[in-house]
């Protein structure tokens, strides 16, 4: 049974059910396997600091992003640019990850179409405000000026690597 939301913008990203996957193809090009798969937990700012440096200039689907309300855990998937692997050649590897967050009391969404499954992001930052100890807000900045909100009784996330990895088109630049 779908619950009714507070917010009608993040409608789209709300209670998947049980039982419901993401959906969406991973693109698998030339397939390179030297890389070793990360596997990162935050909990405090400093920790989400690392993982938002990680996952800086991923490529995330609008539909590849869920709010499970009953779990309190908010989840995406990623194409991530491997920032740490600097000896891939000019271009770089870019590999698929999961990231989610538990705890989360809820989800606000500004500046992005929820509508729009098949829309690109891309992800520039992660940040932790500190609340009431130990809640907060936890806020994913994406290129354009979206952003996701997540309310948080206590800072949780997990990032992992899933073991695709290609070869990037190209690596992301960033105006000085």
């Amino acid at each position: 049974m779908r619950r009714k939301l507070h917010c009608p913008l993040v409608s789209k990203l709300v209670d998947r059910g049980p039982g419901s996957h993401f959906r969406g193809q991973i693109q698998r090009t030339r397939t390179l396997t030297s890389m070793t798969d990360l596997k990162l937990i935050a909990l405090d700012s400093e920790d989400l600091d690392v993982i938002s440096a990680t996952t800086q200039d991923a490529i995330v689907r609008v539909g590849d992003m869920g709010f499970a309300k009953a779990d309190k855990r908010f989840a995406l998937l990623m194409n991530r640019y491997a920032w740490e692997d600097g000896k891939a050649g000019k271009a770089g590897i870019r590999k698929r990850a999961a990231l989610h967050f538990d705890h989360v009391a809820s989800v606000k969404v500004a500046g992005i179409d929820t509508n729009s499954v098949e829309g690109a992001l891309e992800l520039l930052t992660i940040r932790f405000t500190q609340g009431e100890a130990p809640s907060g807000w936890i806020d994913l900045a994406f290129a354009g000026g979206g952003t996701v909100r997540l309310e948080v009784d206590v800072l949780e996330a997990r990032l992992a690597d899933l073991g695709s990895a290609w070869a990037a088109k190209a690596k992301p630049e960033h105006a000085a």
